[in-house]
């Protein structure tokens, strides 16, 4: 991507953010009227909106301003309704894995948990509050991400178009959600089955839906619009499968993510589906999903990883998924498909 191009995206980007704020101070505002409480759960969230990497942003402004868009108003509260949906489905997202941090800090429930301990509720009191805390942020941040779309002065067909992708989206998400929670009590799953899931999970919003709202916004032909959403299902599935590598085989300096984390949790990732299939299993399963793995023995399970073919079978899919994503830029305009190319040459290294 040109420098040109890429100080144009940050412009945009802080115009995302100035949407952002703006809903958050209003909120806060509005907030006051219902007490210390009320007040708190805005701050909290504010909060939780703060620090992320604006990913889907900028796949709505990459493609809008690939597709010729020159209404920056209308894109910025586009890009924002993506990013407001992101906190929410993060906020859900902990709640369900019982988690209390995020990038090494406490989340949502984890300030309000915390918060609570210190005013001198005991600890299982505290943990409820600050479940319920997360789940009623979360429910404010996905209410509130159609109001975007709404307060971006588009109308007619492209608004009533805006709106259906977004809820499709929040629809695939659930049901991936769902698929994963049941992924994870039953048999192992299959690579497909994991990957249909983190497909629906994560990909449709942070790749399909974005990309399509942006060209939906900028006026572009039917075909482009899907051309977009087959390249970001392509893209997306190559972007969970590399984040599940990281996850594993990552610079934690580089990701911020442990690399215990998912071998602990015994998360059912494509490495651990694929390895499952293989004579190497029995070397893995006692030690996933023990809370207490050293650092040593997950060294060993890296390697059995390696040995059974899990890693390289997982950097297959992706550069399988990635030429699938690519042959989908030959029907794009050249300026969409130039700027969509330097997204996936940046996937591509993040995976080194």
């Amino acid at each position: 991507m040109s420098e040109e191009v890429a100080t144009a995206a940050a412009i945009d980007l802080s115009l995302v953010d100035d949407c952002l704020e703006r809903f958050f101070t209003v909120s806060s505002a509005r907030a006051q009227r219902f007490g210390g409480s009320s007040e708190e759960l805005w701050r909290v969230l504010r909060k939780a909106s703060i620090g992320g990497k604006r990913f889907r942003p900028r796949m709505v402004l990459t493609a809008y301003a690939g597709s010729g868009g020159t209404d920056a108003h209308a894109a910025a509260h586009i890009a924002a309704a993506y990013e407001l949906l992101h906190t929410a489905l993060v906020v859900h997202d902990d709640v369900i894995d019982r988690d209390w941090s995020r990038r090494g800090r406490p989340n949502v429930a984890g300030s309000f948990r915390d918060n609570g301990t210190t005013g001198g509720l005991p600890l299982p009191t505290a943990e409820h509050r600050g479940m319920s805390a997360a789940v009623i942020a979360g429910d404010l941040a996905l209410a509130a991400a159609p109001r975007f779309v709404e307060s971006s002065g588009v109308t007619g067909d492209a608004r009533s178009r805006l709106l259906e992708i977004l809820d499709d989206a929040v629809f695939a998400s659930a049901a991936g959600e769902m698929a994963d929670v049941d992924l994870s009590l039953g048999v192992m799953p299959t690579v497909d089955e994991v990957l249909a899931m983190e497909r629906a999970k994560t990909s449709v919003y942070s790749f399909e839906a974005p990309l399509q709202s942006g060209a939906v916004l900028a006026g572009a032909p039917e075909t482009v619009v899907a051309a977009l959403g087959a390249f970001g299902r392509e893209i997306g599935i190559a972007y969970q499968i590399v984040d599940d590598l990281l996850g594993v085989f990552g610079d934690e300096s580089t990701t911020g993510k442990s690399v215990l984390g998912d071998l602990r949790e015994g998360k059912r990732t494509m490495l651990i589906a694929y390895a499952a299939t293989t004579d190497c299993w029995p070397e893995l399963s006692p030690y996933l999903g023990d809370p207490d793995l050293t650092e040593e023995r997950a060294a060993e399970l890296r390697a059995t990883l390696v040995t059974c073919g899990a890693r390289a079978a997982a950097e297959s899919r992706i550069a399988e998924h990635v030429a699938l994503a690519r042959a989908e830029l030959s029907g794009l305009p050249y300026d969409l498909a130039d700027r969509l190319e330097g997204l996936v040459n940046e996937l591509v290294e993040r995976a080194r």
